[in-house]
């Protein structure tokens, strides 16, 4: 049973002593009217707490047994005093053991369980959640619900484009609430898990404003917050470093979530100076508590997979195998945001000189390249006058169709196909790392001449 229902049935059965009190004052000032009407709402609060009990844990529970018994035991003490055989004592006593007895197996053996909500808003982002999901589905004490919430891009201006929703993506295995279909506000789930820290302080794409940090604080007991990234792990004393990061950890999420789990212990001390830096040394123990370095579920699913866990689609196949059946080596080529944003023309002309050296060398090695989930996005949003040539060069490389584009949810798949990275300092350097890949950063400035 819900704790949160569990909670308020027994304030209900908590009741009861005192209407107790009230029958036996009644019986002795020889109150037949009172005593009945006591008796009445005793009994309409054992039906209703027994009717609970029934909805939620099944029919044939010893606590409703009790409850049952108890309605007999108000019928009899009714009897006793409609004929005036109603003895005081007696009547406290009895009333006092079924009392117990209710209590006793209400709160001891029906087991107090929990519903934990995760809140993904995009697919390819999962993986930051979907080892504590696991977790939580397989406790029978857990009511564990995934329910991915809507986004929306923007606009340069900052208003809000097109409405995005990728319940259907997410792998098979999980089931998907739609978000219209569960009440937050009236489930009032125990635990909230959610993985975009921005709310409203995203220039690329915001969550529904529902579902921002700041409000579904308000319908749940703990609201945890797991980055969808994993970042490039820093030295927590050097002041450099922490300013390099800040702006992944100065969010909404982090000041509203009860909860904060990231990827290492370093990792932990780094969000704490940075949020003490932020809001005072006098906030220093509140962070301390409230941030965990326990780890990212991202590196911990990358580092249990091996290549019988992944599919690869039959249309990778040509890319990958020879004429001979032979393996080529296969190179993931990631490009960032960040990088995009900071280099523009320059990056353009790098990825076009990327793809004709490994088109050179497609009988070698296999490109993979899964750009960024939100580069268009970003584009769009913050560099509108490169769309058009960056999606002139994403057809041109499908069309020469010499390499792999990858632009599905399933990251992982990429990463354990892969035999070596190369492209944008990135959360998937991180991953490689995790992993034992080799890794080369490319430098949007160093362009071979053709």
């Amino acid at each position: 049973m819900r704790k949160v229902l569990k909670n308020q049935l027994a304030e209900l059965i908590a009741l009861l002593p005192e209407a107790h009190e009230k029958i036996l004052e009644s019986i002795e000032k020889n109150d037949v009217d009172t005593a009945t009407i006591c008796l009445s709402d005793c009994q309409n609060t054992a039906v209703a707490v027994g009717t609970k009990i029934d909805e939620t844990e099944g029919e044939g529970t010893t606590a409703v047994k009790s409850l049952e018994a108890y309605c007999e035991l108000l019928f009899q003490i009714h009897q006793e005093i409609s004929t005036g055989n109603a003895e005081k004592k007696s009547i406290q006593k009895r009333l006092k053991k079924s009392f117990i007895d209710i209590s006793n197996k209400f709160l001891y053996e029906i087991p107090d369980t929990k519903e934990v909500v995760f809140l993904p808003y995009k697919a390819s982002m999962w993986d930051s959640l979907e080892s504590v999901w696991k977790k939580a589905d397989a406790d029978p004490l857990v009511d564990a619900k995934v329910i991915p919430i809507p986004y929306y891009d923007k606009n340069p201006d900052g208003s809000f484009k097109e409405l995005h929703y990728e319940g259907g993506q997410f792998p098979k295995d999980v089931p998907v609430v739609f978000y219209e279909n569960y009440n937050l506000e009236k489930n009032h789930p125990d635990e909230i898990y959610i993985h975009n820290p921005y709310d409203d302080a995203n220039y690329v794409t915001s969550v529904h404003p529902y579902f921002y940090s700041s409000n579904i604080r308000k319908f749940t007991d703990k609201l945890v917050y797991i980055p969808y990234f994993v970042l490039e792990e820093i030295d927590p004393g050097n002041k450099a470093a922490i300013e390099g990061i800040k702006h992944f950890i100065e969010t909404p999420a982090v000041i509203n979530a009860h909860e904060v789990i990231v990827q290492s212990e370093n990792m932990r001390k780094a969000y704490v100076e940075c949020m003490v830096n932020l809001t005072g040394e006098e906030n220093r123990e509140y962070f301390e508590q409230k941030i965990k370095g326990t780890g990212s579920p991202k590196i911990e699913k990358i580092k249990s997979m091996t290549i019988d866990d992944v599919e690869m689609p039959m249309e990778w196949k040509k890319y990958i195998y020879r004429n001979d059946g032979s393996r080529k080596k296969i190179i993931i080529y990631n490009t960032s945001v960040g990088t995009l944003l900071q280099e523009s023309e320059q990056m353009l002309r790098k990825m076009l000189d990327v793809f004709r050296i490994f088109k050179e060398h497609r009988n070698e090695v296999t490109l993979l390249w899964r750009p960024h989930p939100l580069i268009k996005a970003t584009i769009c949003s913050m560099r509108p006058q490169l769309y058009a040539a960056y999606e002139k060069i994403v057809e041109r490389y499908k069309s020469e169709d010499f390499g792999i584009y990858d632009d599905t949810a399933d990251m992982d798949r990429a990463l354990v196909m892969a035999d070596a990275y190369y492209g944008d300092q990135s959360s998937l350097v991180t991953l490689c790392k995790a992993i034992g890949m080799p890794i080369m950063i490319q430098n949007a400035h160093v362009i071979e001449e053709e």
